[in-house]
């Protein structure tokens, strides 16, 4: 960890934005800070919250929603470069279809989420945006950061993220680490009971809080799932960002190069 800066920053209407630099690499220095950032989606921003966010020096913007996500919560973030992809589209939520059966408890939703995480990596519209992140955020000018989004910025965004993590040399402690900040971030335990009684009024259920805790969330076990999918099917986390992603050792030398210090 590092204490140069804050990691998390506070936003009226935008859920869970920080700062995912700041961490040492193996390749020497530290992923610098200033330069990385993640978050839920913004279509709900304040003004101030836009003002905060174009303080930063954002001009690329990896927008992991599904293009039903986007048409339905428009985000009000406007940077250069906004990276998106029209695959994947759904009438509905995934998860909120999955809450609509006839019983839901705990340790179904707890196994819904690891199902999602063995198959996030491998969706095309996935693939196609997790690569063209690494490239646009390559050739991002001069001091330019680059934001990672989604819905909630924990499942799609912290597959990324960690992704991005592992090309900088971040050690897994610290990958883990940022991953399972989320539930700080955006205070689960105390926003859990209040977000439960929403989503019951909505769906016409009764399910018991914790049923809502994964969607709301992150666990570990959902981040060492993804990534054993990923080396059984890839062979390693190199393997599927040079094989299947097409990130390159030359495009990853780049990367280093813009964004570790010292």
């Amino acid at each position: 960890m590092t204490t140069q800066r804050p990691r998390l920053i506070a936003l009226e209407n935008v859920r869970n934005f920080r700062d995912f630099g700041g961490y040492a690499s193996r390749h020497g220095g530290r992923v610098r800070m200033g330069r990385l950032y993640r978050s839920g989606h913004h279509a709900e921003a304040s003004a101030e919250d836009l003002a905060k966010m174009d303080a930063l020096g954002i001009h690329v913007q990896a927008d992991l929603r599904r293009p039903d996500e986007r048409e339905k919560q428009k985000s009000r973030l406007r940077v250069p470069t906004i990276i998106t992809n029209d695959g994947g589209r759904e009438t509905e939520a995934p998860h909120m279809r999955f809450l609509t059966q006839m019983s839901v408890d705990a340790e179904a939703a707890d196994q819904w989420m690891v199902e999602y995480y063995e198959k996030a990596p491998f969706k095309a519209h996935h693939q196609a945006l997790f690569r063209d992140w690494f490239v646009h955020l390559a050739e991002a000018p001069g001091e330019a950061a680059g934001l990672v989004n989604c819905a909630a910025g924990k499942d799609r965004t912290g597959i990324l993220c960690a992704l991005t993590h592992h090309v900088l040399g971040v050690d897994e402690a610290d990958i883990r680490a940022d991953y399972d900040l989320t539930n700080a971030a955006v205070g689960v335990d105390t926003r859990l009971p209040e977000a439960a009684a929403y989503f019951n009024t909505m769906l016409g259920k009764d399910y018991p809080a914790e049923v809502f805790r994964p969607f709301m969330g992150v666990h570990l076990r959902y981040l060492d799932r993804a990534f054993a999918v990923i080396e059984a099917r890839a062979g390693s986390v190199q393997g599927y960002l040079t094989d299947v992603l097409g990130v390159d050792d030359a495009l990853q030398g780049d990367l280093r190069a813009k964004l570790i210090e010292g």
